[in-house]
């Protein structure tokens, strides 16, 4: 994997040891785990970016970080992955989320209504618009949106593993071949 890459911006153990920030939060974010580079820490960081990247509201990062800290998973690639919600991309998706609910909970009857249009004179009144109409939704996006969240915290774990070890076969291949042509 493209660790020599990452290491170059990811800060060093040894400096958050003396960072006068993560020094105020004890031994939770001094832990080694949290900022190594391993199959399994980047693949629990995707999985849980990925999950945490459908929480409501802009409470996706905390949520990954929440979830990282105490699993001791990799923290930066956690924060990092929840950008795929963006506010392109949330729409889309909360629609799959709905329709993925109305699959799961066989709710055939509701219709999906017009979301309010954007009115960017008067954000407040817009939000609070869009919330009545998110509430609106009710059962099938609450379901849609933890089904989805899992089966792309699923997906992504996997494709990470997956990625990571045909890097590693193909690694080990390319050392084989230089060593037997020497």
């Amino acid at each position: 994997m493209p660790r020599k890459y990452f290491r170059k911006y990811l800060p060093t153990y040894e400096s958050l040891q003396n960072n006068k920030w993560f020094a105020r939060f004890g031994g939770f974010l001094q832990h080694p785990n949290l900022w190594r580079l391993n199959r399994g820490s980047v693949s629990g960081g995707v999985a849980i970016g990925l999950f945490a990247g459908l929480i409501p509201g802009p409470l996706q990062m905390l949520g990954a970080a929440l979830l990282a800290v105490p699993l001791r998973i990799n923290l930066p690639v956690a924060l990092i992955t929840t950008l795929y919600t963006n506010p392109f991309t949330i729409g889309p998706l909360y629609l799959l989320a709905y329709e993925y609910g109305k699959l799961l909970t066989g709710a055939d009857g509701i219709h999906l209504s017009q979301a309010p249009d954007m009115d960017w004179t008067h954000p407040g009144v817009w939000l609070d618009a869009f919330l009545h109409w998110m509430l609106s939704l009710g059962q099938p996006l609450l379901v849609g949106l933890v089904a989805l969240s899992l089966t792309l915290a699923a997906a992504g774990w996997c494709l990470v593993r997956l990625a990571w070890r045909i890097e590693v076969t193909l690694s080990w291949r390319r050392r084989r071949r230089t060593r037997a042509a020497r």
